[in-house]
Parts: structure tokens; C-alpha cells; sequence
């Protein structure tokens, strides 16, 4: 099954695997990854000393860490399912951008968040990225049927996106789930619809300019 997997989503779910089985206390334990995990805005700022202060690359490194085995399976799954078909569509540069950006601007969405309250937590996981592909399955692809896992109601992609992020802002808003990033995963899906709005030139961006035209191909008129 992997050997038919796009190249970009066949990696992700390798490297997800990979990095979480070092992750094991068997093997180099979270502790070694704690500079990699995605920490608050707290304190002061010390290059020297990051395992317990937020650095930038913890914007994109957070990302490829799961807590749990039920973490990375279900995250991992909505990437095979989802990232697969968007990679087919827009190609391997332009689906890792879309899944880095989503990544990094669930982050800053958390860390904004996180400076509002007393304690905030370190966020690990691909959860963010997760939702941003989900949004855009939704966008390019809005009449597909997706199946939900419980219960098993299947539903058209359009409205799969709406009930989930609908449910994502009931429970970050609400506090009913706690211990779970809802506020980055919400992020990851504004900034993949911005990223989205972009590339189509649509508001609140300006019209992309056309490109050139395109050179007649005089071979194909020859008789």
C-alpha cells in the first residue's frame, strides 16, 4: 500500500513512525525531544538552554511528535486519507508548503492562546497539519463522500469540514476536552484557508496577476 502513497504523504507517515518509536523510553525517551516540542511563551528567552522555553523551530518540529500510539495513528490515518489525493492534485512542493504552513500557523495560534491563560501546556503532535488538510479535502473537493469512524455516517466532504470545526471552537471555547489543542487545530485550518485564498488570488488577497501566455506548440499543427 505505502509503494502507491505520493511521495510527500508516504514520508510524513514514515517519519511520524519513525520519530515517535524514538520517542519510546526504550529508546531515547521524550525527554531527548523536549527542545522539539512546541513550549509556551513563558519566561525569558535562552538559546542556550531550550528544552523548557519556546524556540522557533519548535513551529514546525512539534509537529512530527505524538503523546500517545492513538495520537499518531488517528493523525496518521487523516493524512493517508487526505493528503494523499491533495498531493495528486497539486504536486509534491506545493502540498508540503500547504501541510508546513498549516503546521506552523496551528503553533502560533497555540502560543497566542496559551499566553492568555495561567498554565499554559506544551503541544506536541500533527494535529494542526491534520486539520489543515481536512479543509482543503473540503475545499477542492466539497462533493466527495467521507466516511465518518463513530459512527459510521457518511456525509459529503463540505459539511465533514463545517461539523468539525463547528465541534473544534464548541470544545475550545468551552473547556469540555481538556488536555487537547483545540484552539491549533482550529489554527491549522485558518491558515490552510488563507494559504488556499492566496493561491486563487481570491479576498481578503489581491488578484495574482496572470501568467504568460502560453507558446502555441507548432508541432501539433503539423499534418
Amino acid at each position: 500500500m505505502l509503494p502507491r502513497l505520493p511521495t510527500v504523504t508516504k514520508a510524513l507517515l514514515i517519519a511520524n513512525a519513525i520519530l515517535f518509536l524514538l520517542q519510546q523510553p526504550f529508546l531515547l525517551g521524550d525527554a531527548t525531544f523536549a527542545p522539539f516540542m512546541l513550549q509556551p511563551l513563558q519566561g525569558s528567552f535562552d538559546a542556550f538552554s531550550p528544552g523548557g522555553n519556546f524556540q522557533p523551530w519548535q513551529l514546525l518540529t512539534y509537529g512530527f511528535l505524538h503523546g500517545s500510539f492513538g495520537h499518531l495513528f488517528f493523525n496518521m490515518l487523516a493524512v493517508f486519507m487526505f493528503g494523499a489525493p491533495l498531493e495528486q492534485t497539486w504536486g509534491e512542493k506545493r502540498f508540503l508548503t500547504f501541510y508546513l504552513v498549516c503546521v506552523a500557523g496551528a503553533g502560533l495560534c497555540q502560543l497566542l492562546v496559551g499566553s492568555l491563560m495561567e498554565n499554559p501546556a506544551t503541544v506536541l503532535g500533527a494535529s494542526g497539519g491534520v486539520f489543515g488538510l481536512l479543509l482543503a479535502y473540503g475545499m477542492l473537493f466539497p462533493n466527495q463522500r467521507v466516511m465518518l469512524l463513530f459512527p459510521p455516517i457518511p456525509m459529503k466532504a463540505r459539511t465533514f469540514v463545517i461539523l468539525f470545526g463547528v465541534g473544534e471552537l464548541v470544545l475550545g471555547a468551552t473547556g469540555w476536552q481538556p488536555g487537547v489543542a483545540h484552539f491549533a487545530h482550529l489554527g491549522g485550518m485558518l491558515f490552510g484557508w488563507l494559504l488556499i485564498r492566496y493561491w486563487r488570488g481570491q479576498p481578503p488577497f489581491k488578484p495574482r496577476p496572470p501568467g504568460p501566455p502560453k507558446r502555441p506548440n507548432h508541432l501539433r499543427s503539423i499534418k
